[in-house]
């Protein structure tokens, strides 16, 4: 009989399907080429945990390197790249996208239909007419090749968008450090603040009490403090959130939050290296214009696969045979015949041109998307080349000369007091400009290791485009009581 070969054909079909590269099929599909990726652009290890035994190792190895030490900027990023979930996500991520490649690289499994007319006749036993059906989709094989190509596609931008959440959460990671510690410096300075503004309400009441100082003077130094003490409080506040910022980038919890960060960030350098050709750089190592550039890639595939099903959306080859028996004269007939069906939608309303369009202007708003970012690539760039060079200067400035300046002037304003030619108050006024001098100092330098993040971010992607906030505290302003 000939029905055999009808059912045999689809099954050779689906045997002519590619063998599928393990770089799809590995438990850790595509982990590989992030983790190098980003250990090249920020040199930190990234891990990938899948069992509960390696997740437990990973909490270990992040609860030595933090609970109860004074960490810094290097340790609390590499803790975050180890330990936060948000990541592991991300990488998971990756894997649902080979998955995807892998699942398209598998033909599609033929549908068998089974019929039984007549059930339960008694002259022929269980059934009259058995009819058997094989549904092939036709479709799928000439398509597979193309729908791979899109799903690779796919697969290769998740790997970048895996790379940028990296990066993205190191500069976050170290920014967050540098704004911890930079709060923390702040309240130390307001609290020297603090103690001169403390000192001179004192010595205000007590010069009230013996009327060498007036209600309007006293008030003065009163209200000074009382501002300060407004900011002192603050400026806790402000540093305690900081850190609990920091605490949640790097994923802790329970007991692992009991780490320290320093009192204050590290000096400037001495110098600062010669950034050449920044933006050159960007355009060559910025992921995120690597993952537009992907995309752009996978809406083009994708246009190729629509225009190949625009008229013809789905073909089906069925083929079966049906099986028919007969009772007569006391003799049971069976006669068998084969079948074959040729199923598929005619195009007589929706003719493709619709999706056509869409997967043209898709492609455009891709390719719109990448100029766009290319642009903004290089413009970012400059922007964190000119920041990096000019926080540096300004927070130089504050260090050599200013700072300086105002230790000059206090410390001949304690020796025009000790020879009794300044009196008590301008010595305290000196002494709160100074301070607020030094924070001013503080200041610029936390903004320069911000602008020192940003430049790196830059280059091999995963900031915001923020060149900084010019954010930080001063002394509140305080006249002094005078006599």
């Amino acid at each position: 009989m000939r029905w055999p070969v009808l059912l045999a054909t689809p099954l050779l079909l689906s045997a002519c399907a590619p063998q599928v590269p393990t770089k799809y099929t590995d438990a850790k599909a595509g982990f590989l080429d992030v983790s190098t990726q980003t250990s090249g652009a920020i040199g930190k290890r990234t891990a990938f945990a899948q069992t509960r035994a390696e997740n437990d190792a990973l909490t270990r190895e992040v609860r030595g390197m933090v609970q109860g030490k004074t960490i810094s900027a290097d340790t609390a990023v590499q803790a975050a790249l180890l330990n936060n979930k948000g990541l592991q996500a991300s990488y998971a991520n990756v894997g649902l996208s080979a998955a995807e490649v892998w699942q398209q690289s598998t033909p599609q499994n033929p549908v068998i239909s089974l019929g039984l007319f007549g059930v339960g006749a008694p002259e022929l036993g269980l059934y009259q007419t058995l009819e058997t059906m094989i549904a092939f989709n036709l479709l799928d094989v000439k398509t597979r090749k193309q729908r791979i190509a899109v799903a690779d596609a796919q697969f290769q931008q998740a790997q970048l968008n895996a790379v940028n959440d990296t990066l993205s959460l190191a500069n976050q990671t170290r920014q967050a450090w540098i704004n911890a510690v930079a709060a923390f410096e702040t309240l130390s300075y307001l609290r020297k603040a603090g103690e001169a503004a403390g000192a001179g309400a004192e010595l205000a009441e007590q010069l009230g009490k013996t009327g060498a100082l007036n209600k309007a003077g006293q008030a003065r130094e009163f209200a000074f403090n009382a501002e300060l003490a407004g900011q002192v409080a603050k400026a806790r506040l402000d540093a305690t959130l900081a850190k609990e910022e920091l605490t949640r980038l790097m994923g802790l919890w329970g007991s692992d939050v009991d780490y320290f960060v320093p009192d204050a960030l590290p000096s400037l350098p001495k110098s600062l290296g010669h950034v050449s050709s920044i933006e050159a750089a960007a355009l060559s190592n910025r992921v995120d214009l690597k993952v537009a550039k992907t995309g752009l890639e996978a809406q083009a595939r994708a246009f190729g696969l629509t225009d190949q099903t625009r008229l013809v959306t789905d073909l089906e080859l069925i083929a079966g045979f049906e099986s028919e028996r007969e009772r007569e004269d006391g003799n049971t007939d069976t006669s068998t015949r084969p079948q074959i069906e040729l199923e598929f939608a005619i195009p007589i309303f929706d003719t493709g041109q619709a999706r056509m369009r869409k997967a043209e202007l898709a492609y455009m708003q891709a390719a719109n998307s990448l100029a766009e970012k290319a642009v903004n690539v290089r413009s970012e760039a400059r922007s964190a080349e000119v920041s990096y060079h000019s926080s540096y200067k300004i927070a130089r400035h504050y260090r050599d000369v200013v700072v300086p300046l105002r230790t000059t002037i206090e410390e001949e304003g304690l020796l025009s007091y000790n020879g009794m030619i300044t009196n008590t108050f301008e010595l305290l006024t000196d002494v709160r400009e100074k301070l607020a001098s030094s924070l001013e100092a503080a200041n610029s330098k936390r903004e320069f290791w911000v602008a020192k993040a940003n430049l790196t971010a830059a280059i091999y992607g995963g900031g915001n485009g923020a060149v900084g906030d010019g954010g930080g505290m001063t002394i509140a302003a305080g006249g002094g009581a005078g006599h």
